[in-house]
């Protein structure tokens, strides 16, 4: 089937509101568009005030219906649901390509750890232990039980829709929670997709739904409601700290996760080959557009040249271009205001004297929204790279000759998500796990985010974690009872 076809095929969602699948109200749309081409793909139907009025009440009853399934029901109920994404995989990876550009090959590798990560919630929700404590009294007992929080407004960014919203569906359905999720209108497609798979394994109605309209409206509706007691959001550090003051009015507990700005330390003992291949792929994977990529590279003086140079021919390699064609192995921006920011912050480092190294080329930008991979060399401390994220694929490389001063740079910004360090040296890996003010650190690797680990950041970049059991902690609330028999 030829790129052109899949276009024709594609079909924006309709809302989920109370066990049915509905056009939203609101007389506003939203044009969702192929950032490979520019073009409409189809237009996204909105919600109304009281499409959200009727969805936070479903919302209420289907928390009460949903924490009354037992554990085991609710796990196997989440299992059917990953066996279903499965058997849609290629479909959903499609609209995911389609709808947010990254080459389909990520695209099917990002819908199988959306899979994975609700497999392990699913697996999780049969282990969500209380614990006795010894009796303060004769004939008595005391003890603490775990309970779901409540219903949960769930947000989750265009980047990685799949992944994003899949942690936070999975855990607050494993917990007992309903969920009502706002994915990205920019990626509606894909998200739409993987919930459908749950929904037809027969939740109660209200448990699971999903709405799209105007952020700042629905949000604000959302968590000046009484029924919802949980945010968990996934975005920008402005967007995050409006909604953390939304949500702190009334008193919900809340799960943040606000970007990062990656330092990659590659130390002089380091395999210079072997890291230069994993954070280039690392680095380029969706154009940049991850909050863990490594983003900036702080390289020990004595392999500066050797690291560099291995990087640039890593990063030649890439073909950019529509991620439907099979050759490409990095997409388009998400729009064209991520290729305007991208733009300035190149040319801000290249008029305060860096060399600009495009690593290679990318396509006539006419109607898509294209850049090339770019290297940053020689960069001034002022350049706004080293503490804006660049949320791209720009790549800024810094020279330093001690441990001390790499940790200052890494610590050099407001973000503290991910860090990335390569060497063979034990004293420098427990200074840097030690003095890395960061929510993750891999060593000799790039693989910072897996189901059964906790993923959040310090700092600005969030609060709380996802996966793992602290992701399952974040949707329960213990409660000690004492008993006198």
């Amino acid at each position: 089937m030829s790129p052109s076809s899949h276009h024709a095929s594609y079909r924006a969602p309709t809302l989920l509101i109370d066990g049915r699948w509905c056009r939203g109200a609101s007389a506003q749309t939203w044009s969702v568009r192929n950032p490979a081409t520019g073009e409409v793909l189809d237009e996204l139907g909105l919600a109304h005030e009281a499409d959200v009025d009727r969805a936070l009440q479903a919302s209420q009853r289907g928390f009460e219906a949903w924490r009354a399934v037992p554990a085991a029901r609710r796990s196997q109920l989440l299992l059917q649901g990953v066996g279903a994404m499965r058997a849609r995989r290629q479909a959903i990876a499609t609209a995911l390509t389609l709808e947010q550009g990254k080459p389909l090959a990520e695209a099917l590798a990002e819908v199988d750890m959306a899979g994975e990560l609700i497999q392990w919630y699913a697996e999780e929700a049969r282990r969500v232990y209380g614990r006795l404590l010894p009796s303060r009294l004769p004939g008595a007992d005391m003890r603490v039980s775990r309970h779901p929080v409540g219903p949960v407004a769930a947000f989750s960014p265009w980047n990685f829709p799949l992944v994003l919203s899949a942690r936070k569906i999975g855990g607050a359905l494993a917990a007992g929670c309903s969920v009502l999720l706002k994915p990205a209108e920019e990626t509606p497609g894909a998200v739409a997709a993987m919930v459908e798979c749950f929904h037809d394994q027969g939740l109660p109605e209200g448990a699971l739904q999903m709405l799209f309209g105007q952020p700042a409206a629905l949000s604000r509706q959302l968590l000046e409601s009484p029924v919802v007691r949980k945010l968990s959001f996934t975005g920008s550090v402005e967007v995050g700290r409006l909604l953390a003051r939304q949500a702190a009015e009334g008193f919900k507990r809340m799960t943040l996760e606000l970007g990062g700005h990656a330092p990659a330390i590659i130390w002089r003992d380091a395999d210079v080959g072997q890291a230069a291949r994993l954070l280039a792929a690392h680095k380029f994977r969706n154009a940049g557009q991850a909050c863990l990529a490594p983003s900036r590279f702080i390289v020990h003086q004595d392999v500066l040249e050797p690291f560099t140079q291995a990087f640039v021919e890593c990063a030649s390699s890439l073909r950019v271009g529509d991620g439907m064609d099979p050759a490409t192995t990095m997409g388009p921006l998400a729009n064209a205001r991520r290729v305007q920011s991208v733009s300035e912050l190149v040319l801000d480092a290249r008029r305060r004297g860096a060399q600009v190294i495009e690593a290679a080329p990318a396509p006539d930008p006419t109607g898509g929204y294209y850049a090339p991979p770019v290297v940053l060399c020689g960069l001034a401390p002022q350049a706004r790279v080293l503490t804006e994220e660049p949320f791209g694929p720009v790549a800024p490389m810094l020279s330093v000759d001690s441990l001390e001063q790499a940790l200052h740079q890494a610590n050099a910004t407001a973000y503290g998500l991910a860090a990335y360090l390569f060497t063979d040296s034990a004293s420098v890996v427990h200074a840097c796990e030690s003095g890395l003010e960061v929510g993750a650190l891999a060593v000799n690797n790039v693989a910072v985010s897996v189901p059964e680990a906790p993923f959040g950041g310090v700092k600005h970049s969030g609060m709380g974690s996802e996966s793992g059991i602290e992701g399952m902690e974040a949707f329960l609330e213990s409660r000690f009872v004492h008993q006198v028999y």
